[in-house]
């Protein structure tokens, strides 16, 4: 049987992604919020479509578009100049048992070969893991737990995920890395969703209440 290649964006056929949408995808950045991770697009629109076509329809050709976006993003940023290996941050075995793959190791592998990095699996989650997507940005504040692999003492590690939001569970994997020994940690999500002020203000308060 044929299948026919379409667009992760706007399904038309041909490219994984088309021009139209890979215009679309590098119009604007997303506005800076208080969870500090770095982040390429925001999750709205033709980027939102495409992350979801990578997360749910098993459209991994795309993670080496989103990637590149995020590689672009970060040294524009001057965030990456002493980073010495990539990760991510995991999902559930369930869930990668179920699509087959992790979104995030997909895009983390695209990210460290154009960095010239090496990607490794630093970071371990544990505990039942319940999806992020459609909860409440109070719902997304209970944090999954990881534990990271003790290899990581004195270096410099960029943590990458597919989509931030609270920023939650990347300042998790980051807390991780550090108790383990980590020099330095950077956070870089794909995309970014909208917050309101009212929004990053509940983050502030979580991020200082755990930090106390």
């Amino acid at each position: 049987m044929m299948f026919e290649t379409r667009c992760a964006g706007c399904e038309r056929p041909g490219a994984a992604i088309c021009t139209t949408c890979r215009i679309a995808l590098v119009g604007r950045l997303p506005q800076t919020q208080e969870h500090g991770v770095i982040a390429a697009v925001p999750f709205a629109g033709r980027a939102r479509d495409v992350v979801l076509s990578l997360k749910y329809r098993n459209r991994r050709q795309v993670a080496r578009h989103l990637g590149s976006l995020l590689v672009n993003r970060l040294v524009e940023s001057g965030r990456y100049a002493n980073l010495e290996s990539v990760t991510w941050a995991p999902t559930s075995a369930k869930r990668r048992r179920h699509r087959g793959f992790d979104q995030g190791e997909e895009i983390a592998r695209t990210v460290a070969r154009q960095l010239g990095l090496p990607c490794r699996r630093l970071l371990d989650r544990r505990g039942v893991s319940v999806t992020q997507t459609g909860r409440t940005r109070a719902e997304r504040l209970d944090a999954p737990e990881f534990a990271a692999r003790p290899d990581v003492a004195g270096t410099s590690v960029l943590v990458v995920d597919d989509v931030v939001t609270t920023g939650a569970t990347l300042h998790a994997a980051r807390d991780a890395l550090l108790q383990q020994g980590a020099r330095d940690v950077v956070l870089a999500a794909v995309a970014s969703t909208p917050s309101s002020s009212a929004s990053c203000d509940k983050v502030l308060r979580f991020r200082q209440l755990t930090a106390a």
